[in-house]
């Protein structure tokens, strides 16, 4: 990340929060003209800075409009049992986030559900994966924040 100069971490801060922007926009806004803007994409996106880019979309106007926070304790912990896990997290569309953590619990997820008995099937689905000895479920009554875009160190 050290060779990152400030016209990156300007695109970078750009981009995070409107990809839809022209390059020759892009190229105005730090400075540079279209060619060498371009050159600066492909490298972010070429060193794996920029992994992809998407559409972020309204949960809510889509009609799944409750977040659960499940955090999920195993009872084995195997290679093989953690590479089945994050399969089975991996196929799980309601899943949006999955981490495995230090502490009490081995993994939190947030889920995205139409309502309280859509997550009810979840769960359902989500305690028939074999090795998994508890699930605490919490219900989000309000998102606070939420945002994509990461703090970008300054470099200094």
């Amino acid at each position: 990340m050290s060779s990152l100069d400030a016209i990156d971490r300007q695109l970078l801060a750009i981009l995070q929060s409107d990809v839809s922007l022209s390059i020759e926009e892009l190229a105005e806004r730090v400075g540079l003209t279209k060619t060498p803007c371009w050159r600066r994409i492909q490298k972010l996106e070429k060193s794996g800075i920029i992994r992809r880019k998407v559409a972020l979309l309204d949960a809510e106007v889509l009609g799944l409009p409750v977040s659960v926070f499940a955090q999920v304790k195993a009872n084995q912990h195997s290679a093989e049992w953690a590479d089945s896990f994050a399969r089975t997290m991996a196929d799980l569309p309601e899943v949006v986030e999955c981490y495995r953590l230090a502490g009490d619990y081995d993994y939190i997820l947030r889920i995205v559900v139409s309502d309280v008995a859509a997550y009810d099937q979840f769960y359902k689905k989500l305690i028939s994966h074999a090795g998994i000895a508890d699930v605490a479920s919490t219900f989000a009554m309000e998102q606070i924040k939420s945002t994509t875009e990461l703090p970008i160190p300054t470099g200094e």
